[in-house]
């Protein structure tokens, strides 16, 4: 599928065929294509958590106001973060640049994030925001639908999931074969009241 295809097909779709499952092929195709995603420094700090287990997924769907998605897609992808991957032995992330390259930059992301909570985290959801945008446009190159999701108790989310004190969840994302199409879009913002020119009046 062309990608301006993907971008204007996707929709939040909330009806998914429960029966419906991704080989493991496919779903190794959708994440391959997930870590292609850019992050800050390439410490690629995000972390997919794909919940299969049919007891964790109903948990889940308790803590997310019942929605029917958490159960039925094919998928339930919890997209969290690693806020501190950058101290976490960070010359991984540069092990194939050359040497004063990586030296440089594993120097500079040190200093860059150390003792600055916010920008960790915001880092932290910045990357998530990418790699879950990945993971739905690449998801409707495959013919599959997803649903981004926030409305869910993310602490209880947390717990049932045993997400580490130093990781924090952006978002869910469940991906499968829809069996409603989403309903027509409320309504997109002219172009013109979104893009500003240079600088705000």
């Amino acid at each position: 599928m062309d990608t301006f295809d993907a971008i204007y097909q996707r929709r939040a779709v909330k009806h998914f065929d429960p029966d419906h499952k991704l080989s493991d092929d496919e779903t190794s195709r959708l994440f391959e294509a997930a870590i292609q995603s850019p992050t800050s420094f390439n410490i690629q700090q995000w972390r997919f958590v794909v919940v299969s287990d049919p007891e964790l997924r109903r948990q889940i769907r308790a803590a997310a106001a019942d929605q029917a998605q958490v159960t039925d897609a094919s998928l339930l992808i919890i997209l969290t973060a690693d806020v501190k991957a950058w101290e976490k032995d960070p010359q991984r992330y540069w092990r194939d640049a050359p040497e004063d390259v990586a030296e440089l930059l594993v120097n500079w992301m040190g200093p860059f994030y150390q003792g600055n909570d916010r920008l960790q985290r915001d880092e932290a959801m910045r990357s998530v925001g990418i790699a879950g945008q990945t993971i739905m446009l690449a998801a409707k190159a495959m013919g599959y639908d997803s649903c981004p999701m926030i409305g869910f108790d993310a602490d209880k989310v947390a717990e049932l999931i045993r997400l580490p004190e130093d990781h924090v969840i952006g978002f869910m994302v469940p991906v499968g074969r829809a069996v409603k199409p989403a309903g027509a879009k409320p309504g997109q913002l002219a172009l013109e009241e979104v893009m500003v020119r240079d600088r705000f009046a």
